[in-house]
């Protein structure tokens, strides 16, 4: 498939084309570092791990991610 882009035009544009810029007041910003993740060892059914692993990089968060919806449907049960 041939790209559309249009690379002359990009390279010619200026680094931002939209609305002018607004203020932004950062004095009650918060850093929010995620929780490291904890290494386990765990034994998964062959099947399971391969499904994930079709869907291509980043198959380990999504993973935990469907662990993260289990855990979340059934506390608020």
């Amino acid at each position: 498939m041939k790209s559309q882009t249009d690379w002359e035009h990009l390279g010619e544009a200026p680094d931002y084309e939209g609305e002018a810029e607004f203020e932004i007041d950062w004095s009650s910003a918060k850093l929010v570092e995620p929780e490291p993740k904890k290494l386990i060892s765990l034994r998964i059914d062959a099947d399971i791990v391969e499904f994930f692993r079709n869907q291509g990089r980043g198959y380990q968060t999504r993973m935990n991610a469907v662990l993260r919806a289990y855990k979340n449907a059934h506390e608020k049960s």
